[in-house]
């Protein structure tokens, strides 16, 4: 049964998820503020996390910043909540490393089926063995659940490793916005696609010469070029 963390503060969305996961299949533990989160994930090891964007306390932006700067806990799924409509306030949770964001109010319903997405893809990830997949000085090794550029470890979220290994798994070929959503993040996007965009420039960043190796196919999506660049090499 997998462990779910909610972190809640209001404590009738708490009980909403609660009974949704619950009713889903899923074990499901409550906290009502950000103190404590940290410790119980290091020590307890959810699955997933459900985390709201304001909480008394610490918050979940930055719980979020903490667990992706630590090793242990770095590739742990997130679906970060918020009340706040903006999508400039949405991209802060994506940049700081959430693997998805739902927005209040939400349906109990699309909450359980992106738990469950993401649950998947995870373990497809764990399950998946065989050579590691190489693109210039770029190796990404899905048994070992690592990806290194020139040795140099980089340290990705499990939904930036899921991204980058489905780039890497079809150099050349043009994938659209919403195929990536429904491949990599496992679930129909209705909304806005600037999740994916987010997701592609923190690759870009954390790994210099995917800069020049994802192209922009303007009002489409992104292609992985079929040759790494030469100027990787150096």
């Amino acid at each position: 049964m997998p462990r779910i963390l909610v972190v809640e503060d209001d404590r009738d969305i708490a009980d909403l998820i609660v009974y949704a996961l619950t009713t889903a299949g899923f074990d499901t533990t409550v906290f009502a503020t950000g103190d404590g989160v940290l410790a119980h994930v290091r020590s307890a090891r959810p699955d997933l996390i459900v985390l709201d964007r304001m909480l008394p306390g610490l918050d979940g932006l930055e719980i979020c910043r903490q667990l992706r700067a630590d090793r242990d806990t770095q590739a742990t799924p997130v679906i970060m909540l918020t009340a706040r409509a903006e999508e400039s306030d949405r991209i802060v949770g994506l940049e700081l490393g959430a693997d998805d964001y739902v927005t209040k109010p939400f349906s109990p319903k699309e909450l359980v089926a992106r738990v469950r997405a993401l649950l998947r893809r995870m373990r497809a990830l764990d399950q998946t063995t065989g050579t590691p997949l190489r693109y210039g000085p770029l190796v990404l090794d899905r048994d070992r659940h690592l990806v290194t550029d020139a040795g140099r470890e980089v340290k990705l979220t499990a939904k930036e490793f899921l991204l980058l290994e489905y780039l890497l798994e079809r150099p050349g070929r043009v994938v659209t916005r919403d195929v990536l959503l429904s491949d990599v993040w496992g679930y129909q996007y209705t909304g806005n696609t600037r999740t994916v965009d987010v997701h592609v420039r923190r690759l870009r960043e954390k790994v210099p010469l995917l800069a020049d190796a994802i192209e922009t196919v303007k009002q489409f999506g992104y292609r992985l070029m079929e040759e790494a660049p030469a100027t990787s090499e150096r």
